[in-house]
């Protein structure tokens, strides 16, 4: 495998955020297995209210939308505000193609205040990519705010789940593409 090419929908309103330190941790963990490429998407820098058609987005949505669409492996990321995503890291995935994530490996990671948080990430998430006919990853990645310190990530319990999700994913990458030929 060559590079992956990973495109992060970052659903945090915060810079910096416990989620973004979550998913530096994710990237650098597949950066440590496998060549990375990513692109950051952070869904509240793109100005989407008021947006309910792709015709009408600007050229960096659009540009933002389609580096979702063609990555190798999509991160969706975000914190857990009332039981849920937000809407903006909703209305971001309103406007990709119903079918352009078909098939597409999505690894799901979140942070909220506590572990009862964590339910998030099969009651929400994976249905809005079941939606999209997606390939959720079996694993999923959950941080609680006792997790950090400031936005570093320091509970090991959750960095060697990080280290089962990326070895999976990489297992998981080439034997899609064999599939796919």
């Amino acid at each position: 495998m060559s590079g992956l090419r990973v495109a992060v929908v970052n659903g945090s309103p915060s810079q910096p955020s416990k989620t973004m330190g979550l998913v530096d941790v994710i990237l650098e963990t597949l950066g440590g297995l496998v060549p990375v490429s990513a692109a950051r998407i952070d869904v509240y820098r793109l100005g989407l209210a008021g947006t309910i058609e792709r015709a009408d987005v600007p050229p960096d949505v659009e540009a933002a939308l389609r580096s979702a669409e063609e990555a190798d492996l999509l991160i969706a990321a975000t914190p857990v505000f009332r039981r849920s995503y937000p809407g903006m890291f909703k209305q971001f995935f309103d406007l990709v193609d119903q079918y352009a994530l078909v098939d597409k490996p999505v690894l799901l990671a979140a942070t909220g205040g506590g572990d009862h948080h964590a339910l998030v990430l099969e009651h929400a998430l994976r249905p809005l990519f079941g939606f999209f006919q997606a390939l959720t990853l079996p694993v999923a990645i959950f941080a609680a705010s006792g997790d950090f310190d400031g936005t570093v990530l320091l509970n090991p319990r959750v960095h060697g789940r990080i280290q089962i999700a990326a070895e999976s994913a990489v297992r998981f990458l080439p034997a899609m593409a064999q599939a796919a030929k």
